[in-house]
């Protein structure tokens, strides 16, 4: 193991080689601050090997605890337990990557029957000394033995030294034992207590929703205590350096008089506005802007802070790179890069591509708004418009969400709730600030939320607002923008990015749009990726290309058949008993077909349309019970005895590796040749009138050479059916989903034009996990560890990923310069879209709201590659 134990100012959080993984955000954010000359508590933090170790061997000592501590006493010129001066100290967790609030804290540690009394003694504050070992009593109480935290409330009117025995008497009944006396004996307990959260359930929920691995561990930081309740002088808070809702840069923050930083934090008290501390105190408050300020430049990003004040006298307790909505970051990146202290590339490297999924949020329809009473006002902490069923737990949320959309309500939120906001549109407490738990991790979720609204009298199942009372399941609406609760089911309109690119709404009145405008053009620039859409009908079509999409990668033609005018007409091309009934059946779908693809080709005019021709079993047309049968039989003029005969004849036990994709193009003919007419005469029409077209033919499911010649064939033929077809401009590839094809890609390259690789089907076949059914059991395997991440989410890069690989290697052996892609739901999952740069694709395609979080995943692997020398070429 290395250096187990670094005092403040030993190490560096950033440069080269930084410490931040070893000593995790808050310790290395202190080391920072300290060779920065912030007025900072001395302390020192236990590294993340040591958490990791302990996980393996509980209860193990911490190497070099002794000797750090005894530094620590040295440098503040106290120590522990001491009788006459006693040195109090603070155990915080600390990973990596910040969890607000996921994991433990102990303050206050130090204190027994004898050195309260040196603390009374020195502060001159008896009620203080004694509401500070309260304080104690409770958090070790409740983080290392398990007390549940309510169990220590006392009487509001209870006076200090009664509050403290009452919280001594709860200790002793709950734990069976006496509260420590030995101080060593509490930091040795708090710091095992700290390892052991980074397991606790609600750090592991986070975990798994942000994706950070379970193996890293967590720091812990030991820091000599400053005291905020210590009068009106004194106090604590939370600042940013720019507004994290928005970017301006402008001081943002909270502050409380007279309390300790639990206080805030917890949501248990609102706080100030920061600026009220300008008023009660404006040198610290001068000083306090001077140094966030200065750390900012040091760390080049936007801060977010805690401080405490201490009888005039400004601390600062930590730093680290600020939690900030889609919006904020978005600003922040281009006025930091404006203002020199940051490059391009950085700019784009410090947005998570997933978050600008919020700048497509909707918000409230503001006519309709109009007819919804206002019912209270809080403070607006995560932007976007929010509303759903009320839910007073975390649990009921979770429930009420598989039956629609829901809002958290709570008196204020805990880490212990973190499945019930990750299940809820939005959530909205009555106390607490834009600081609070509820803020600052409802925000880094992207929930709309709306804190401290107090107004709001809530209870377990029911609150009370203005006269009125709601109970569970009743609908409200919250604006994330300006902090209103609004009663009932209020209608929303697209975002303010939406209403600029389809023009209802002019550039030049969101500062939002300008920024994206800029930052999107900046991320454009950067990459090598194309990045296309997933659309199957016009009006999505249209979204993809505002939201700057370059192109169609698949269009699923058999969604054009699921209408209740269209399907009639494919249960009789269904049920056709000769090839000639078969062609009639789809002599009516011809002309719908036609029309379909005219829609799609004129909308991407210019660019290229991928078109995937039949896939499914035709089984998934047909009805599931004989009464079914009977409606649907009568609707499309056929018998019902033929619909309820091949709906058994037709089902499988395996459809998605039955007879479907190309295989229904080799016995059925007849659909490959219509929808190839109806593709090119479409293209042709289009043509004629003026419009570019470029479609591309796309056979699904191939394995063998054989069957992609076949198909191709058939293509061929349908354009000699078609007048003119030799004038258009159109390709004939091929889907890979068959880990066979992979393998014998070169073959299949000698005649295919271009490959595009379906990676939801490549993963069933290659894992051998139905894509259906694998939710029974993928659960158990992450939670164990057996799988880094969900397969069908995020690639296995090792092993579909292999495939991939060899697939593009061989294919471009057979037909040089190949073009690759990929529409699976991975094409538009940012870390797969590294790895989908890095093999060398040509374009990615997605759904048409993860455009530009694909862009911008591509502009970050095209800027990552740069970074480490390995530029691709093509084979």
């Amino acid at each position: 193991m290395a250096k187990p134990i670094f005092f403040f100012g030993d190490g560096r959080a950033d440069g080269h080689g930084g410490l931040k993984a070893l000593l995790g955000g808050k310790g290395a954010g202190l080391a920072e601050m300290s060779r920065a000359g912030a007025p900072v508590p001395p302390g020192f933090t236990i590294t993340t090997e040591v958490c990791r170790a302990h996980r393996r061997a509980p209860g193990r000592a911490v190497p070099g605890l002794e000797r750090a501590l005894r530094r620590l006493e040295r440098s503040a010129g106290r120590r522990l337990g001491d009788a006459q001066d006693p040195l109090l100290v603070s155990v915080r967790s600390g990973a990596k990557f910040s969890m607000p609030g996921m994991m433990d804290t102990v303050l206050n540690l130090g204190l027994n029957a004898v050195s309260v009394e040196g603390l009374a003694a020195r502060s001159g504050d008896r009620a203080f000394a004694l509401d500070t070992f309260r304080r104690l009593v409770t958090m070790f109480g409740n983080v290392v033995m398990g007390v549940p935290k309510e169990r220590f409330e006392s009487p509001r009117e209870a006076g200090a030294e009664a509050a403290l025995g009452h919280a001594l008497e709860v200790f002793r009944r709950e734990t069976r034992r006496e509260f420590p006396e030995d101080p060593r004996e509490q930091l040795r307990a708090a710091v095992e207590a700290v390892f052991k959260s980074w397991d606790n359930p609600r750090a592991v929920t986070y975990r798994r929703a942000n994706g950070i691995p379970d193996d890293l561990g967590t720091a812990c930081t030991v820091q000599a205590m400053v005291f905020g309740n210590r009068g009106g002088r004194s106090g604590t808070g939370v600042g940013f350096t720019r507004n994290p809702a928005t970017g301006a840069k402008e001081p943002y923050g909270e502050y409380l008089a007279d309390a300790q930083g639990e206080d805030v934090v917890s949501g248990a008290a609102t706080p100030m506005p920061l600026k009220r501390l300008k008023r009660a105190m404006p040198e610290v408050y001068r000083r306090l802007l001077a140094v966030t300020s200065g750390l900012e430049r040091r760390l080049r990003d936007a801060q977010d802070y805690e401080f405490t004040v201490e009888r005039g006298r400004l601390y600062l307790l930590q730093t680290r790179a600020a939690k900030r909505t889609a919006a904020a970051a978005l600003r922040i990146a281009v006025d930091m890069t404006r203002e020199r202290l940051i490059t391009r590339e950085e700019a784009l490297l410090r947005v998570d591509p997933a978050a600008l999924d919020q700048l497509l949020k909707p918000v409230f329809d503001e006519k309709a708004r109009r007819g919804h009473a206002t019912l209270a006002k809080g403070l607006p902490a995560g932007p976007g418009a929010a509303t759903g069923h009320i839910a007073f737990s975390a649990d009921a949320a979770v429930s009420a969400a598989k039956r629609g959309p829901v809002l958290l309500v709570r008196p204020e939120t805990n880490p212990d709730d973190i499945h019930g906001m990750m299940a809820a549109q939005g959530i909205l407490t009555a106390t607490g600030g834009l600081t609070s738990h509820a803020a600052v991790v409802g925000r880094g979720m992207g929930k709309v939320c709306v804190v401290g609204c107090g107004d709001l009298d809530i209870g377990a199942h029911s609150l009370k607002v203005g006269g009125r009372t709601f109970k569970e399941g009743d609908y409200l609406s919250i604006d994330g923008f300006t902090g209103e609760v609004l009663l009932g089911e209020v209608p929303t309109q697209p975002s303010e990015v939406l209403r600029c690119l389809e023009g209802t709404l002019a550039p030049s009145r969101s500062v939002l749009f300008r920024y994206y405008s800029t930052f999107m053009r900046w991320a454009d620039a950067a990459r090598r990726l194309k990045v296309r859409a997933n659309a199957d009908r016009p009006g999505d079509a249209r979204e993809a290309r505002l939201l700057g999409a370059e192109g169609i990668g698949l269009c699923r033609t058999e969604h054009m058949f699921f209408g209740e005018k269209r399907l009639p007409k494919m249960l009789a091309m269904i049920v056709a008993e000769t090839p000639q009934e078969r062609e009639r059946a789809l002599g009516a779908l011809f002309p719908l077909q036609k029309e379909d693809f005219k829609g799609l080709l004129r909308e991407m005019a210019g660019l290229p349309v991928t078109i995937r021709f039949f896939d499914p079993p035709l089984h998934e047309f047909l009805p599931h019970g004989p009464e079914e049968a009977q409606r649907r039989a009568a609707a499309a003029g056929v018998d019902p005895g033929k619909v309820w005969d091949a709906a058994r004849r037709l089902k499988e036990m395996n459809p998605m590796m039955g007879h479907r994709g190309c295989r229904l193009g080799v016995t059925h003919p007849e659909i490959t040749l219509m929808q190839a007419r109806a593709v090119l005469a479409a293209a042709r029409e289009l043509k004629d009138e003026g419009v570019s077209v470029s479609p591309e033919i796309m056979i699904p499911l191939v394995g063998y050479p054989s069957e992609y010649r076949h198909q191709a064939a058939l293509v061929a033929e349908a354009a000699k059916r078609v007048p003119g077809s030799a004038r258009l401009a159109y390709s004939v590839g091929t889907m890979i989903e068959v880990p066979r094809a992979c393998v014998v890609a070169e073959a299949i390259a000698r005649d295919a034009e271009f490959f595009s690789f379906g990676t939801n089907d490549l993963t069933q076949m290659t894992l051998g996990y139905s894509r259906d059914d694998y939710g029974k059991f993928i659960r158990e395997y992450l939670e164990l560890g057996l799988l880094p991440r969900d397969p069908f989410a995020g690639l296995d890069e090792v092993g579909v990923g292999e495939l991939v690989r060899m697939a593009v290697t061989r294919g471009r052996k057979g037909r040089p310069g190949l073009k690759c892609g990929v529409c699976g739901e991975h094409g538009g999952d940012p870390a797969s879209i590294g790895f989908f740069h890095r093999a060398g694709l040509d374009y990615v395609s997605c759904s048409p709201y993860r455009v530009p979080a694909a862009r911008l995943a591509a502009a970050q692997a095209a800027i990552r590659e740069k970074r480490a020398g390995k530029a691709y070429t093509t084979a």
